[in-house]
Parts: C-alpha cells; sequence; structure tokens
C-alpha cells in the first residue's frame, strides 16, 4: 500500500510550548461562563440528531476517472483508466476503487454536482459551509467574515453542555500560510468554533495534545486564566477532586464539567483499538484519520469532517492518472470501504450520514502538466461545471447513480445539485432545520442555508 505523503503540513493556534491543549474551545478565551451562557437555545426539531461524517477529499479529485468514468468519449476525455462492474448492475466505477464497487449497494453517488468557483479556497468555503456564493467580505483567506461551517451551524442550534463537542475537524487544518476560508464559526463568532486537529493519527506520537485552539485565540487572551487549565490533560483525577474542594456554581461548575467528561479524550486513544482493524483501515493517514472520525462519533460527536489529505492533496494537475492510481485511490478505496464496514457491523451506519466530496471536479479533456509544456495530455485542471459526490448511510438508498453528466463529464445532463443541497442534506440529517435562522455577532438574523436535500437518495430514482 502506497503511504500518504505529508504535503503543505501547517499547524495554527498556540504551540505546546505555550498551553497544554485543553482542547475544547469555549473552555479558553472569554472565561468559563461565556461558554455555556447561550445553552438555553435547544433545538426543539422532532427529528432524532444523526451524525455526519465529512470525508473531504481537499484538492478535488477527477470526477471521470473515479465515479463517473466515461468510457465512450475520446482518449483525451476518458484518460487511461477502464471502468468495472459493481455489484448493483448499472453502475460502474473505475478499476482503482474495487472494493468500493464490492459494496455499492451501501452508497449512492450524485454525478450532477455544480457550482461556478474553481478555485480551491473558495470552492472548499462552499463545501464545507453548504453555500452557493461567497457572503460578503468573505475571500479567500479565513476571516470572520465566512460563513459558519456545520458543526459551528449545529452549534449555535443545538448547544451542548455535556462536554461533546458539536465538531471537530481532522487531521489537518486546511493552509496555504493564511488558512482556507470556511474552515470555523465565521460570523458567529470563536465561541462556536468547531474543535481542530492538525496531527496524523498514524503519526507514532499521536495524542489528544494535538488538538489546535481555534484562530482567533492567542496566548495573550489566556493570560490571567486559571493556571490549573494548562495541567487538566493527563491529570483528571486531580481536577475532580480539587472541583470537589471549590464551588463554583452555575456556569462555571457546568464549564468544569465538560473537562472532566472523559467520553472524547477516550475516543483519541486510537491506540487502543484492535491492531487488525487499525491494519484493514490502512496503516497511513487516511486510514486511521477515518478510523479517529468513527471513534469521535461513537463518543458523541454529532459531526466529523476528515480531509483526505492536507491542502490540495487531490490536485492532478500534473500526471493525473498516475497519481490516482499509485499514491491516492488505493488507500482511499481501502480506508473507505472499511468505514463502510465498520460503521454496519457496530450498527452506526443508520445513524451516520457519510458524505464524500472534494471542492470540484477537474477539466474533462486531459492537458499538460503545468510548466511542462511537452509533457503531453496527462494532467487535469479545476473544473466547477460537474462533480461527484458520494452518499451513505443514515437512510440513504445504496446501489444507485442519481443524476448525470453530459458525454464528457463537462456540465449536468440531467437536475444539478449544488453545495448548498449538501448543506441541507447534512443539516437535516443532524435534526436541524436548514432554514434556521442564526444571529451573527453583530445580532443579524440569517438563514443558515437555503438549499434542498437530495430527495432521491432516499427515495429513489432520477433526479
Amino acid at each position: 500500500m502506497t503511504a500518504i505523503r505529508d504535503r503543505h503540513a501547517h499547524r495554527i493556534g498556540i504551540t505546546r510550548r505555550e498551553l497544554i491543549q485543553i482542547g475544547y474551545s469555549g473552555l479558553v478565551g472569554i472565561g468559563l461562563p461565556s461558554i455555556l451562557a447561550a445553552r438555553g437555545r435547544a433545538s426543539t426539531s422532532p427529528v432524532r440528531p444523526k451524525s455526519v461524517l465529512l470525508v473531504f477529499m481537499t484538492g478535488a479529485p477527477s470526477h471521470i476517472d473515479t465515479f463517473d468514468m466515461k468510457p465512450d468519449a475520446p482518449a483525451e476525455v476518458r484518460g487511461s483508466f477502464k471502468p468495472i462492474d459493481t455489484n448493483v448492475p448499472g453502475v460502474q466505477v473505475c478499476e482503482h476503487l474495487p472494493l468500493m464497487a464490492a459494496r455499492a449497494e451501501k452508497w449512492a453517488v450524485v454525478r450532477s454536482m455544480t457550482h461556478g468557483l474553481p478555485s480551491h479556497e473558495h470552492a472548499t468555503h462552499m463545501l464545507l459551509t453548504g453555500i452557493d456564493k461567497m457572503p460578503p467580505g468573505a475571500t479567500h483567506m479565513a476571516s470572520r467574515n465566512d460563513w459558519p461551517c456545520y458543526a459551528s451551524g449545529l452549534d449555535f442550534l443545538r448547544p451542548r453542555s455535556d462536554g461533546v463537542p458539536s465538531g471537530v475537524m481532522l487531521p489537518t487544518y486546511l493552509n496555504n500560510g493564511y488558512g482556507f476560508s470556511g474552515q470555523h464559526a465565521g460570523v458567529l463568532g470563536a465561541k462556536y468554533d468547531p474543535w481542530q486537529l492538525t496531527h496524523d493519527p498514524n503519526a507514532p506520537d499521536f495524542r489528544m495534545e494535538s488538538l489546535q485552539l481555534p484562530v482567533g485565540l492567542t496566548a495573550d487572551r489566556l493570560d490571567g486564566r486559571k493556571s490549573l487549565l494548562a495541567e487538566i490533560d493527563g491529570q483528571q483525577r486531580r481536577m475532580e477532586q480539587w472541583a470537589d474542594r471549590n464551588s463554583f456554581g452555575g456556569l462555571q461548575d457546568k464549564a468544569f464539567a465538560l473537562l472532566t467528561a472523559g467520553k472524547v479524550k477516550q475516543a483519541f486513544a486510537i491506540e487502543r483499538e484492535d491492531p487488525r482493524l487499525r491494519d484493514r483501515y490502512g496503516r497511513h493517514m487516511f486510514g486511521q484519520s477515518l478510523l479517529l472520525a468513527r471513534r469521535l462519533i461513537q463518543a458523541g460527536v454529532p459531526i466529523v469532517q476528515a480531509n483526505m489529505g492536507h491542502m490540495n492533496t487531490w490536485d492532478t494537475h500534473n500526471n493525473n492518472c498516475s497519481e490516482l492510481q499509485n499514491r491516492l485511490l488505493p488507500p482511499f478505496d481501502r480506508a473507505v470501504s472499511t468505514l463502510l464496514d465498520d460503521l454496519e457491523s457496530s450498527g452506526m451506519l443508520d445513524e451516520t450520514l457519510v458524505v464524500m466530496v472534494g471542492e470540484f471536479g477537474r477539466t474533462p479533456k486531459l492537458v499538460p502538466n503545468v510548466g511542462v509544456p511537452n509533457s503531453g495530455p496527462v494532467g487535469r485542471d479545476h473544473w466547477a461545471g460537474v462533480f461527484s459526490a458520494v452518499f451513505a448511510g443514515a437512510g440513504v438508498r445504496g446501489g444507485q447513480a442519481i443524476g448525470k453528466s453530459d458525454k464528457i463529464g463537462a456540465y449536468p445532463a440531467s437536475r444539478g445539485f449544488w453545495p448548498s443541497d449538501v448543506g441541507a442534506t447534512i443539516y437535516t440529517a443532524l435534526g436541524a432545520d436548514p432554514a434556521s435562522t442564526v444571529v451573527d455577532q453583530l445580532q443579524r438574523p440569517l438563514q443558515l442555508n437555503r438549499g434542498d436535500v437530495i430527495g432521491p437518495l432516499y427515495s429513489g430514482g432520477v433526479a
């Protein structure tokens, strides 16, 4: 199995020398009571909340070379890969996805995803937040003008005080020296930021301290806070004894309860998993990230985003087919297939929506490698006209292809689905109304999402 190369690795937030990481973003910053000040806005949705695992293929894989092959198109369109039959009649995938092909009854592919921004930063923002155009003031760089990511939107609508965060992003922070927009709470404010993990779960030194504080929290803002917070990890028992002797009352007691709950901390002990299961996922970043994501969902985290690579890992401008065949598709195929089996065997697949998507697709025509004019047509550039997304679990009817692209995989040939529709599907799976109103830091009411649930995922039939 080809190992995943670490590319463009960047860390954000406070370093371990500045603070022993305690993880939960709200427990540091303005003060302990502020974390729980809005906990009364609990959701009244009658829908039982489910979990979502967003498998984000950063850099954007080629749809034509994975889940929407064009074997009858000209050679410069179809590339060098051959399609193979899945275990569902009429559904084919790339020959380098044999394990996914053997499990096609578990998943459905939407082949008519579309939007209009073929830039990594902007498209990432839209897919990670469920919007179809950039919000006012937002740019390619992370800022408080960004739209909130799914975990942040959920945290605003259904805050919790049981020590379990509303969302975790792992194992990388998508960063080009400035941080891609759309990865935190944006206009809702830092207290709704998700947990951010920035360390490979496959690394020998992986531990919970790899959690980073949200963007915007600095050591200066922590100065003067209770020094005990710097000793929490690894000294949970001492913390509990200390809390017993000191009455905080009200919100402060609840805040310290978050620190001592321990559920999520145990989920990070990935070394406790059966080594045979870890081997099946694959001893690489793709595999161990998905295993850790499953453990976090099992611990009660409602939404986990697992980035399949560092920034732009799937950005195959150069040697598209070679990169997919030798570096990207084998570990992806193995890890995701094992994830689906694991979720099913543990009874979690019915309660967990798995979404696999990149920020866009790749050009329907092969092009020369970037910077190598005489290399021949072997690369694929950015393409937002049409791309694919794969869904599984939480009531999704597997074994179907929804929507279709045209003959060369350039544009939808049926109804197009947009990032906002992905967002509506995710929020609904979490038991939240996508059209809910949230309030930004200036107290302005905003409609969280304007998309529609991708209905054929659940009802079957052609969109």
